[in-house]
């Protein structure tokens, strides 16, 4: 019996890894910021969780809801171009071969071996064909709007969940310390794993979450303590 060869490849779940840590990293941001805005601008810890969990609902509903528009927009516009590609198919199957056999004459394939593939596919799966190798879709890529709603909307509320536990767990004097430091260290891991799982460079990754997530805290927290302040 012949030995099967599998592999395994990140992009056979980049819709929902995209949507997950999208999700997350926007859960521990803006939940982290609400909190220590809050906390900045009010002597009551009951205001800080409030606003922490009133956060975080709202953010894992709203992202779940966006992800699905934008997901479905995408699944709606790959719908309509595999309708077009049928039609042109049905009116001019000689026309459709002949672009399909310039695709692969481009990737550097000999003129005639070009051809003979092309009315190969094309006999096995003509819209499948074009489908992967003019119009760049597969079921790889393809757009799942409810795997994307749910990913986001998930991964919002586990993310949203860290820097709401810190400020529960912590005394209120160092909430907002505790907040931010444990805000950036999940940031930082976050960032390290998109990284390895995209062959990015980590270091790059990890310092750019760290940055951005301490800039937006730091601005929230000079807000709310202005807020107060004025209030």
């Amino acid at each position: 019996m012949p030995h099967r060869h599998y592999e395994t490849h990140a992009i056979n779940h980049l819709g929902w890894l995209r949507a997950a840590v999208l999700g997350a990293n926007d859960g521990i941001l803006s939940t982290a910021s609400l909190i220590v805005g809050v906390a900045s601008a009010s002597s009551e810890p009951r205001a800080m969780l409030i606003a922490g969990g009133a956060g975080l609902v709202a953010g894992a509903l709203s992202m779940a809801a966006g992800e699905y528009v934008s997901v479905s927009s995408q699944a709606d516009l790959e719908r309509a171009d595999l309708h077009r590609e049928a039609r042109e198919l049905h009116d001019d199957p000689v026309g459709e071969h002949r672009e399909l056999t310039g695709i692969y004459v481009k990737r550097g394939l000999e003129r005639e071996l070009a051809g003979e593939v092309a009315s190969q596919l094309m006999a096995h799966d003509a819209l499948g064909a074009h489908a992967r190798d003019e119009l760049g879709l597969s079921k790889a890529t393809a757009a799942r709007p409810i795997e994307a709603a749910l990913a986001s909307g998930a991964a919002f509320a586990v993310g949203a969940a860290i820097p709401l536990a810190a400020a529960a767990l912590a005394p209120f004097a160092q909430a907002s310390p505790a907040v931010v430091l444990v805000s950036l260290a999940m940031l930082a891991i976050l960032g390290a794993f998109g990284a390895r799982t995209g062959g990015a460079p980590v270091a790059r990754a990890v310092a750019r979450a760290v940055i951005l997530g301490a800039a937006a805290m730091l601005l929230t927290i000079g807000l709310g303590r202005m807020l107060g302040t004025s209030i």
